[in-house]
């Protein structure tokens, strides 16, 4: 059996890895463990994830020899529409609003992973995050850091303020943190089960919440949402066939990127060179584009999935791509939401889940419930107010999603469960990890070390580890570069090699891969 994540810190991570391998150690299986991880990692790691988010799993069942999707991505209220907004005065939706609160999708997606996939109860996957709710748990260095850079906005609300400020303040490292009303909340649904979440007591506080701060909230709103069992999608990159979940998320933009990159020769070039890069940066910006042209809540309209990702489609945009010149037409995607853990884990029996549960931006609407504890995800923010775009905002819309989990086979066979966090980076990471591996020959642990970069609307912002030269040759060809504020993302990969499964986490952020 084997493991990668996220964790929050050294002390909190080793809680939060433990309870997976103690599911796996004790005969549950792949969905036990991810979903014993997530719930956790919910309670100690709370500017990434929680019941306040969504979720999105691809899931590799030994027993039926296929993968299944689930797209857990929670919709806008019934009372929210373009319309109103622009009258309050509104063009866009602030990420910091109220109205970017959609209901969140995390918890009976979890119950229906457990239900269709798992063999132990959502009840008994709650107990460890119950546990550190109620009893506390340190927050470590990194965490601490991150925290502190929105201590600011913690403030504005009062609930949020309480439960994730000390005395005004972000927590130090080593600073033990308790969630009572949180620990009462998952208390609530392991006894009255996912659907305690979604209507009765539960709904009424958070919807009470809402509707305090302006928001269009129904109870039916939460008690009428359903998560989905989906039908993945493929392309075929180099005798692998890679794998994600349809629209609304953002997969398709990663299938996008390989489509038009198999028609580049990759093994000869440098995989830390510019013309690596060079063909990274464009492939993404033209994918992008057709993403945020077409993509949307295919419940509201036609999503021309197929076309994206058939061949005409990426002869069209790879004509486009110049070996030796940056295009100036080419739309680069704005940053949005980051925040978010990754997981994947494996067990003996030959299951595989890729998972991945967020609340959008750094503590999602910094809206947090005075009643449950429940800190919203503001996935709204991620609509559009702009007439007749597939991403415009309507009751009951499901916006376009970032969260993604990436999934291989190979001859049918399990070949990588793996996944890059970091929002609109979520597709470039996710297609740098899987090249650096079919094209470049690395491990798992090398693929997810390797230096990265994104082109956002200012320029090309590379990590500290890509070579001077490399940044030389993309300014040659007319890409603006500068260095990136921070690490791009972090990852997670298991890869069964010669009947061994292989883990890999990233050195970004304080995962660990494990195994017994």
């Amino acid at each position: 059996m084997a493991m990668g994540m996220r964790g929050a810190a050294a002390s909190s991570h080793q809680q939060a890895t433990t309870a997976a391998i103690d599911v796996l150690r004790n005969g549950g299986n792949a969905a036990d463990a991810a979903i014993a991880a997530s719930a956790l990692l919910g309670v100690i790691e709370p500017l990434s994830t929680g019941i306040g988010g969504d979720c999105f799993v691809l899931y590799w069942s030994a027993r039926d020899q296929k993968l299944y999707g689930l797209n857990g991505s929670g919709h806008a209220p019934a009372g929210l529409s373009a319309k109103w907004l622009e009258a309050q005065g509104f063009s866009s939706i602030p990420g910091d609003s109220v109205h970017a609160v959609t209901v969140p999708g995390a918890v009976r997606s979890w119950d229906l992973l457990l239900r269709r996939f798992g063999t132990r109860s959502l009840s008994q996957m709650l107990e460890p995050a119950i546990e550190a709710a109620q009893n506390g748990f340190p927050v470590a260095e990194r965490l601490a850091w991150d925290w502190r850079m929105f201590a600011a906005k913690l403030l504005r609300n009062d609930a949020a303020r309480e439960q994730f400020l000390v005395d005004g303040k972000a927590p130090e490292p080593g600073r033990v943190l308790h969630y009572p009303l949180l620990a009462e909340t998952l208390r609530t649904i392991a006894r009255d089960g996912a659907d305690a979440f979604y209507s009765g007591p539960l709904a009424e506080k958070m919807v009470a919440s809402l509707n305090a701060l302006g928001g269009r909230h129904d109870l039916s709103d939460f008690a009428e949402w359903q998560p989905n069992i989906v039908e993945p999608v493929k392309v075929e990159y180099r005798g692998v066939d890679v794998w994600q979940i349809p629209p609304n998320g953002q997969g398709v933009t990663a299938a996008m990127m390989l489509n038009i990159l198999k028609g580049f020769g990759h093994s000869m070039l440098d995989p830390v060179g510019a013309d690596r890069f060079h063909l990274q940066i464009e492939a993404y910006r033209l994918a992008a584009a057709a993403r945020d042209a077409y993509v949307g809540d295919p419940n509201f309209g036609t999503v021309p999935t197929a076309e994206m990702l058939s061949e005409a489609f990426a002869e069209k945009m790879r004509a486009r791509i110049d070996f030796k010149r940056a295009m100036t037409d080419a739309v680069a995607e704005p940053i949005g939401p980051s925040d978010t853990i990754y997981l994947t884990t494996a067990d003996a029996e030959g299951n595989f889940c890729s998972f991945i549960n967020s609340i959008a931006g750094a503590f999602g609407s910094f809206i947090a419930c005075p009643e449950t504890g429940v800190l919203f995800q503001n996935r709204g923010g991620n609509f559009t107010l702009a007439a007749g775009h597939p991403n415009q905002i309507a009751p009951r819309k499901r916006s376009l999603h970032t969260i993604i989990p990436g999934f291989a086979t190979r001859d049918g066979k399990p070949f990588m469960s793996f996944g890059v966090m970091h929002g609109f980076y979520q597709p470039i990471g996710q297609v740098q990890v899987l090249q650096n591996v079919v094209d470049f020959g690395m491990d798992v642990q090398q693929a997810l070390d390797m230096g990265r970069g994104m082109r956002t609307p200012s320029a090309f912002e590379a990590e500290r580890s890509i070579p001077n030269t490399t940044l030389a040759g993309l300014m040659e060809r007319g890409h603006a570069v500068r260095m990136a504020d921070m690490a791009w993302g972090g990852g997670q990969v298991i890869m069964p090699v010669n009947g061994v499964l292989h883990a890999g986490s990233d050195p970004r952020k304080d995962g660990v891969a494990l195994a017994f």
